[in-house]
């Protein structure tokens, strides 16, 4: 879960708490990432958090974005 209490930014928190269920095997390359509403409503966060963690996650070459497909995680 994030910690609204912790010193860093709950996008981070998701983007790294994202970024372990990767490394775990959970989410498997080429999956889909869990959608935005889903994540919203699982960790309790806004829209645009979820959005900032997603594109942390891209910018780490974690997941890839689609246009008009979605998010997947990446191989």
């Amino acid at each position: 879960m994030v910690d609204e209490m912790s010193p860093v930014a709950l996008y981070i928190q998701l983007a790294d708490l994202l970024a372990k269920q990767i490394e775990e095997g959970k989410l498997k390359p080429r999956q889909p990432v869990p959608s935005e509403a889903h994540l919203q409503q699982q960790y309790g966060v806004s829209r645009g958090t979820v959005r900032s963690a997603i594109r942390l996650l891209r910018d780490r070459g974690l997941v890839v974005t689609l246009p008009a497909r979605g998010t997947f995680v990446a191989e």
